[in-house]
C-alpha cells in the first residue's frame, strides 16, 4: 500500500463523517443547546452563590461565566466523543463498519481515521459555541483562539478514543444510552468543568482526588489554559497519556482475534 492510498482513505472517512454531521442538523443544534443552557441559565445562578471564580494561574478573579466557558467546550467534546461511539455501534449493526475494517489498510489506521473525523466535528462545534458565547460577553485574547486549536485536537482525540473504547464493549444499540449515562455524567460532574479544583477540595477530599485524576478534568484544564493564552504542561502530558491508553485498548477491542469483537462473534 502506498502513501496515496492512506491519504485517500483518510480523506474519505473524514469527509464522510463531516458530511453526515452537516446533514444531521438536529445533532448540530443539540450539541450547542446543552452547553448554551448551562452558560445562559445555570451560570448566572452559580455566580450568585460563588461570586467570582479564580482563573489559572490563580492570581486574578474573573466572572464565573468566563471560567465555566472552557468547561462547557469540554462538555461539547465529551458528548461528541460519545456520539461518535454511537455512530460506530450503528455502523457495526448496519454492516458498514465491517466493510470498512476488512479493507487492505491496517485496522489501527482506519480506527484512527474515524477518531480524527470525530475530532474534526467536535472542533467545529467548539468554535461555533465560542462564537455564540462571544455575543454573551465571553471573550478571550485573540491569540487564545489560535492556541485553543491544538488543545481541542488533543482533548478531542482523547475523549473520542474513550468513546471508541466503550463502543467496542457495547453489543447492541439499545444498550448505548445506559452505558453512556454511566460514563458521561460522572466524568463531567466529578471534574473541574464547573468548579475550580481548590473549591472542590474544600467540600470533599475524595471528590477532589477523583476530579484531579479524572482525564476529563485534565482535558478541560488544557482547554482552559490554552483559551487564555497559557500552557499547562501537566494537563497536556496527562491527556496525551490517556489518549495513548484509550486508543490502544480500543484497537485491541476491535481486533477480531484478541478483543471484544472475538467474544461477540462467539456469542
Amino acid at each position: 500500500m502506498r502513501l496515496l492510498h492512506y491519504l485517500r482513505a483518510m480523506r474519505g472517512i473524514v469527509i464522510r463523517e463531516l458530511w453526515r454531521f452537516l446533514r444531521q442538523r438536529e445533532r448540530f443544534i443539540a450539541a450547542l443547546v446543552r452547553p448554551l443552557v448551562w452558560l445562559f441559565v445555570f451560570a448566572a445562578g452559580f455566580r450568585s452563590t460563588l461570586g467570582l471564580a479564580i482563573m489559572p494561574p490563580y492570581e486574578t478573579y474573573i466572572l464565573y461565566e468566563v471560567y465555566i466557558a472552557p468547561g462547557l467546550v469540554g462538555m461539547i467534546q465529551l458528548f461528541n466523543g460519545m456520539q461518535s461511539s454511537l455512530s460506530m455501534v450503528y455502523d457495526r449493526e448496519m454492516g458498514s463498519m465491517r466493510t470498512l475494517l476488512v479493507s487492505p489498510l491496517p485496522r489501527w489506521f482506519l480506527l484512527t481515521c474515524k477518531l480524527l473525523a470525530g475530532t474534526a466535528v467536535s472542533v467545529l462545534q467548539a468554535y461555533t459555541f465560542l462564537l455564540i458565547a462571544g455575543f454573551y460577553g465571553i471573550e478571550a485574547p485573540w491569540e487564545g483562539y489560535l492556541w485553543l486549536l491544538p488543545a481541542l485536537i488533543v482533548s478531542g482525540l482523547m475523549l473520542g478514543a474513550l468513546g471508541m473504547l466503550l463502543s467496542s464493549f457495547i453489543k447492541q444499540l439499545e444498550n448505548f444510552a445506559g452505558v453512556m449515562n454511566f460514563v458521561i455524567f460522572p466524568m463531567f460532574f466529578m471534574s473541574t468543568a464547573l468548579y475550580p479544583l481548590w473549591k472542590i477540595k474544600e467540600s470533599s477530599e475524595v471528590l477532589y482526588l477523583l476530579a484531579e485524576y479524572n482525564p476529563f478534568s485534565q482535558a478541560v484544564e488544557l482547554i482552559r489554559f490554552a483559551l487564555y493564552g497559557q500552557f499547562n504542561e501537566y494537563a497536556l502530558l496527562y491527556t496525551c497519556g490517556s489518549l495513548v491508553v484509550f486508543l490502544s485498548l480500543a484497537i485491541i477491542g476491535y481486533n477480531p482475534s484478541k478483543g471484544m469483537m472475538k467474544r461477540k462473534g462467539r456469542g
